[in-house]
C-alpha cells in the first residue's frame, strides 16, 4: 500500500528540516511526501528543494497562496495518489522510524478504513522532553472524544465518502471532519497503542 504524507508549510524554515528528516528515516519505502506551501517568504522552499534529491522522486510540492491551512490540506489530499493519506505538520516529527510500517501493517492485518494512535507533546526547543501525552483509545462522541488528528491515517476512499475539510471553519475544520467521519458507522478505525507523533508543545 502506498502512503501519501501531506505537510502544509508557511514560514516553516525553523522546523521543517526535522520533519523532512523524520520522513526520510522511515523503514517503509512506499510513500510520497507532498509539501503544500502558502507562498512562504522565508527559506522554506529553499529547504524543500535542497531535500528533493534525497527523496529520489517521492517528493512533490507546490507553493502558492491559499485560503488557510485547511485549504492547503485539501490541495494536498487532491494531489495524493496513495492508498492511505496522513497529515504530518511542518513542526511535528515521527516518533520512531517504523511508524509508517506499523500503520500499513495494521491496515493490511485488520482491513480497517483508518488508524489512529498516541501523540506526545514535546518541548519546542529540543523535541526531547515530553510535556504531555494524548492517549485516547476510545470514548463517546457525545462526550467530546475524538482521535488526535495528527495521528489519523485514512484510506483515500474515506475522503471520497466524507468529503474534504470545510473551509467555513477557520480553526476547527479538522474537528468538523472527524465528527462527520465518526458519525459514519460504516467507517472502521483501528487504534494503535503506540506513540507515533511528536508535536512541538506550541503546536502549529
Amino acid at each position: 500500500m502506498k502512503v501519501s504524507i501531506i505537510t502544509v508549510t508557511y514560514q516553516s524554515e525553523k522546523t521543517l528540516k526535522d520533519t523532512l528528516e523524520s520522513v526520510l528515516k522511515q523503514t517503509y519505502s512506499n510513500y510520497e511526501h507532498i509539501i503544500v506551501d502558502g507562498k512562504s517568504k522565508d527559506a522554506t522552499m529553499q529547504i524543500v528543494k535542497q531535500y528533493e534529491a534525497k527523496y529520489e522522486g517521492k517528493l512533490k510540492y507546490i507553493s502558492e497562496k491559499d485560503n488557510g491551512i485547511y485549504d492547503a490540506m485539501n490541495k494536498g489530499i487532491q494531489m495524493a495518489t496513495g492508498d492511505i493519506i496522513g497529515i504530518l505538520n511542518s513542526d511535528d516529527i515521527y516518533a520512531k522510524e517504523t511508524v509508517l510500517e506499523t500503520i500499513v501493517n495494521t491496515f493490511e492485518q485488520t482491513n480497517c478504513d483508518g488508524t489512529y494512535a498516541n501523540l506526545i507533546f514535546m518541548d519546542a526547543e529540543t523535541m526531547t522532553k515530553p510535556q504531555r501525552i494524548w492517549k485516547s483509545p476510545t470514548g463517546k462522541l457525545e462526550d467530546g472524544w475524538h482521535p488526535a488528528h495528527p495521528t489519523l491515517y485514512l484510506k483515500r476512499e474515506v475522503y471520497d465518502q466524507i468529503g474534504l475539510f470545510n473551509l467555513q471553519y477557520k480553526i476547527v475544520a479538522d474537528y468538523d471532519f472527524m465528527i462527520r467521519m465518526l458519525k459514519n458507522k460504516q467507517i472502521h478505525l483501528e487504534y494503535i497503542d503506540e506513540d507515533i507523533i511528536y508535536m512541538r508543545a506550541r503546536g502549529s
